[in-house]
């Protein structure tokens, strides 16, 4: 069972999904940074001063605070605002994603287009020759 357990770890599948995972978490970061501290105040110097995070409905009667944290304390409320910000962050981070894979596909198609060229290269001069003589002995 240890025997399997090693192989199932050194597979390259594998170790190729932690990196993955680890990479991921360090994007998202830097994704959440990018959202909460560059387009977001834009958004909201856009739209007047507005911040999503502080939209909410109370859902009790008890709840008279301005600010969500502060209502939350109080009772029960609808934070609308919090998921519009969320939705905003992976709208956000999905465009972000799909901008590199296209950029990554485009250089993939590059490399793959210089590479068929390379070996599209026309044959050396003999080997050329070598097939127009065949060529031309099986017309005869």
């Amino acid at each position: 069972m240890l025997k399997e357990f090693q192989e199932f770890i050194s597979r390259g599948n594998v170790m190729d999904l932690a990196v993955g995972v680890i990479i991921g978490g360090a994007f998202g970061s830097i994704v959440d940074s990018l959202v909460n501290d560059i387009i977001m105040p834009i958004v909201g110097a856009i739209f007047g001063g507005l911040d999503f995070n502080n939209y909410f409905l109370p859902l009790s009667s008890a709840v008279t605070a301005t600010s969500l944290e502060a209502a939350k304390q109080q009772g029960a409320v609808f934070a609308y605002g919090s998921f519009i910000t969320v939705l905003l962050n992976f709208v956000i981070l999905a465009w972000i994603i799909f901008l590199m894979v296209k950029a990554v596909n485009n250089v993939r198609r590059r490399v793959e287009s210089q590479t068929a060229a390379e070996t599209e290269a026309p044959p050396p001069a003999d080997v050329a020759l070598l097939t127009e003589i065949r060529d031309l002995l099986a017309r005869r």
